[in-house]
């Protein structure tokens, strides 16, 4: 069973820093307004914080009905800053051609590494780690299609730096594709598409 979208979880508090998204006027009839939270200034919180959340973030006070009404909803002009960008290449050259869920998991598995303390504390660290994700050569990333499947990447890594909606592998760390069996000793969280997650 899905459990409903949200904008917000009331219980966690977005980084004031973040800037706003206002979806087209012609998708409002996509939305359903929820109460707006209260927000944290951006001189209460860490910088790893502020790091994470400088990605824009969708209205708050806005639930989407479908992820897929959430990705639609993404302001895709204007330059990215760095730590979206490696994410959004990531999720890209990690699960281009997944579901939509499955691309919010492998995301928030990035963003996870980053507040865990096992792994770097900004995303390109945790993206160019060594050994971590097999797209990425000699600490390089590389340059990613400007089509459809990059600008819902895109969409999709806005969404989870905002955490914007319910992460379908919650508190997942690790990733890998059906085909392969590492054989870790993990306690599996999800499996979607062609992945299945672990934390």
């Amino acid at each position: 069973m899905s459990s409903p979208s949200k904008a917000w979880d009331l219980t966690r508090m977005p980084v004031a820093a973040a800037v706003t998204v206002i979806p087209a006027l012609e998708n409002l009839s996509d939305t359903v307004p929820v109460p707006t939270p209260t927000l944290k200034s951006a001189t209460d919180t860490t910088p790893d914080e502020v790091s994470i959340a400088t990605a824009p973030a969708p209205a708050p006070g806005l639930a989407f009905a479908s992820l897929a009404a959430a990705v639609a909803a993404q302001d895709m002009g204007g330059a990215m800053n760095d730590e979206l960008e490696c994410l959004a290449d990531a999720v890209y050259f990690e699960s281009k051609g997944e579901p939509l869920n499955g691309q919010l998991a492998v995301a928030e598995v990035i963003i996870n590494r980053t507040t865990s303390g096992r792994f770097p504390s900004s995303i390109c660290s945790v993206v160019k780690q060594p050994g971590q994700f097999s797209f990425v050569r000699g600490g390089r990333i590389p340059d990613a299609p400007s089509g459809q499947q990059y600008r819902t990447a895109t969409a999709i890594a806005k969404i989870a730096l905002a955490d914007a909606w319910d992460s379908p592998a919650p508190k997942a760390l690790y990733f890998h594709a059906r085909r392969v069996s590492p054989g870790w000793n993990r306690a599996r969280v999800a499996s979607i598409g062609n992945h299945i997650f672990f934390r």
